[in-house]
């Protein structure tokens, strides 16, 4: 057999050894957090181009950033939706109740009522928004931290906390990793954790929705480590050949687990400028700014509409907390990230436009708060009576095996009374 070419690492001639590169977040823990390498442009200054334009026309804006809410807290530019007091009121409020959610179920995990959790907290503008800009039967092909489209479609907190808990009421019979939702009459896909399948389904979905001649678009998301996997390059392909009527999105929070984001090659330009590669349109957004996130889903859900083809939208925003109950981020990155981080939170930030309209108050908010914790812990307890992890409360044994096939095959059958009688035999105290 051939021998492979010895490596002695030494230069050739004049040619220097290589080098490889291998990128380096600029804060670890204990470190300083400095920000100035960050461009962040003022609110307002970028043109707004027609729904309809080549998609040629919307690469610039993926090297800048889309942003309606200034340093006074008024809505500006061009890209402001104009949304009414009582709109932005709901998206408020479906902002609070989602932190809450999270927070009492964060809580939960750590009293081992669930196994695991996920949460959005600081990431919250991006599901909000991008579900008050979209029509209600739309399709959502989501990662694991859109939790907040859900909440925003009116499902049932009672319902998504069975699921968390996998107990006996739980609606995907404990099938499902606990956060891992699926709601087809909310249109809402199943979560997956194989990370970036959801693109390539979303695609597929719209390209369907446009053969039937339907009126319906579909939208996904990633992080943006995510989009370094194979499926997010294949849907992008498919999307771009055959004009799927889809918006893609990357969530760009900073950090993909424990990697941060110039793994997925953040360090040589933005998520959004992929677009151009391959000949969509696409566009970069403040994702801590609910107004611009809505105005970015809203232009492109209508182009999408329209029969103008996809759209790529980068989410610039940051994970206040741990990747997941499993994570402990004080292991890799700075603990002044979050409260250094420029673009402030995005609750906060509707909190102070609102108020400046003279359309919120102090006290309205703290009212708020009191009854979305007080919502979410009345569906805690609601769905508690349905059992939680390891009391034994969860659905027959026997469903397992059910749900793949109309009518069970008989050597399933006679798995299923095989597995229930060995169960039996070594549990005599058992009950199904």
């Amino acid at each position: 057999m051939a021998e492979g070419p010895t490596r002695t690492g030494k230069s050739r001639g004049n040619l220097p050894p290589l080098d490889l590169y291998v990128p380096e977040p600029k804060f670890r823990p204990g470190d300083p957090v400095d920000y100035s390498h960050l461009e962040i442009p003022a609110a307002g200054k970028l043109a707004r181009p027609d729904e309809g334009c080549p998609a040629s026309e919307t690469w610039p804006l993926t090297l800048d950033l889309v942003r309606v809410l200034d340093e006074n807290d008024a809505a500006v530019g061009a890209w402001n939706p104009n949304l009414d007091p009582e709109t932005l009121r709901r998206m408020l409020a479906s902002m609070a109740l989602t932190r809450a959610f999270d927070d009492r179920m964060y809580r939960g995990q750590r009293q081992g009522k669930t196994s695991f959790y996920m949460k959005s907290t600081g990431e919250e503008a991006v599901s909000i928004a991008c579900a008050h800009a979209l029509a209600s039967d739309d399709m959502v092909f989501p990662s694991y931290r859109q939790q907040g489209i859900l909440i925003a479609r009116g499902y049932p907190l009672v319902e998504m906390v069975n699921q968390i808990y996998s107990n006996r009421a739980d609606p995907l019979k404990g099938r499902q990793l606990p956060i891992m939702y699926s709601a087809k009459d909310y249109g809402f896909f199943s979560i997956s954790g194989n990370l970036a399948t959801q693109f390539p389904q979303a695609v597929g979905w719209a390209m369907a929705s446009a053969i039937k001649g339907d009126t319906r678009i579909a939208t996904s998301f990633v992080g943006e480590g995510s989009s370094a996997e194979g499926d997010f390059h294949a849907a992008m392909t498919f999307a771009a050949v055959y004009n799927a009527p889809v918006v893609l999105n990357i969530v760009n929070n900073q950090w993909a687990i424990s990697s941060f984001s110039g793994f997925a090659g953040a360090e040589r330009t933005t998520f959004a400028a992929r677009a151009a590669g391959y000949g969509i349109a696409g566009l970069r957004v403040d994702g801590n700014d609910i107004l611009a996130v809505y105005a970015a889903m809203e232009w492109a859900a209508n182009r999408a509409r329209s029969n103008q083809g996809p759209t790529l939208i980068e989410h610039f925003t940051y994970r206040a907390e741990g990747h997941s109950t499993s994570d402990d981020p004080t292991a890799y990155r700075s603990a002044h990230e979050r409260e250094e981080w420029p673009l402030g939170d995005p609750i906060m930030r509707l909190k102070k436009h609102l108020i400046a309209l003279g359309e919120w108050s102090e006290e309205q908010h703290a009212e708020m708060d009191r009854e979305a914790a007080e919502q979410v812990k009345a569906a805690t307890k609601e769905a508690e009576k349905n059992g939680i992890l390891g009391h034994g409360l969860h659905h027959p044994f026997h469903t397992m095996f059910e749900d793949v096939f109309e009518e069970l095959p008989w050597h399933l059958e006679e798995q299923a009374d095989r597995a229930i009688r060995e169960r039996q035999s070594k549990f005599p105290d058992w009950k199904d």
